[in-house]
């Protein structure tokens, strides 16, 4: 995958995608990922992106032209990517969306500043608008990193195995079920006993289990939607 980030602060975003299993992956080539910084592209000696919006509002808008040339520059000779706007007034950010982001050939992130961007460029070149939680932010960087991190860890080769992010919460539709680690006895507290009896099944059957039992106390509105067997319905109705 090819993810193209246009930004204000491009060491800032860069500086993460090197870090951690993020970091690996692009090392790897996993993925290929560059940060553009959009003032590269303006036709202003100062450098200067923004000016005062005609509605008179307080702030700065960021300016439509170092936005569409550097859109048009950095594609230029390639496939059109898929162009995603981060913004506060886009669909909120679901594992599923990740899933399908994921089987995209690239993506053209941009990320807005300061009160916004000049709508005429974003009805010039963004496909679709994505916000990860019904708040704003100072700018598009971090919403950015957190599509990026959801979309990469699922491409082939970033983890060990697909059940390394195919067991995490909201993966399947439900949360994830509780995690042990050594010490087998800590503070009084033991590990539950079926995942030290080495029975596979058993263990796969605590699993889905615990995760319905998780879902229904902190997120009982995924119920709703996520795909349930008759017998999970079963064992949700005798432990509402």
């Amino acid at each position: 995958m090819y993810i193209d980030i246009a930004t204000l602060f491009p060491d800032m975003v860069d500086s993460y995608l090197n870090e951690s299993v993020v970091g690996r992956a692009r090392k790897n080539g996993v993925f290929t990922a560059k940060c553009h910084n959009i003032r590269d592209y303006t036709n202003d000696k100062h450098r200067r992106v923004d000016d005062t919006p005609y509605s008179k509002r307080q702030g700065m808008l960021m300016q439509a032209q170092p936005i569409f040339d550097c859109f048009t520059k950095v594609t230029e000779g390639r496939n059109r990517p898929h162009v995603i706007f981060m913004s506060p007034q886009g669909k909120v950010l679901t594992q599923q969306r990740c899933k399908q982001l994921a089987q995209m050939e690239s993506l053209f992130i941009l990320c807005g500043h300061y009160e916004g961007v000049d709508q005429r460029v974003l009805d010039k070149i963004v496909d679709e608008e994505i916000c990860i939680g019904d708040y704003v932010l100072t700018g598009g960087e971090l919403p950015a990193l957190v599509l990026i991190d959801s979309v990469v860890r699922m491409l082939d080769g970033t983890l060990s195995q697909s059940d390394c992010f195919e067991d995490e919460s909201h993966y399947s539709g439900l949360l994830e079920y509780p995690q042990y680690t050594r010490p087998q006895i800590w503070q009084g507290e033991e590990v539950p006993e079926v995942l030290l009896s080495g029975h596979h099944a058993n263990i796969e059957k605590w699993k889905r289990e615990q995760s319905l039992l998780t879902t229904l106390k902190k997120r009982p509105d995924m119920l709703k939607t996520a795909e349930l067997s008759q017998s999970d319905q079963k064992f949700l109705e005798n432990n509402r």
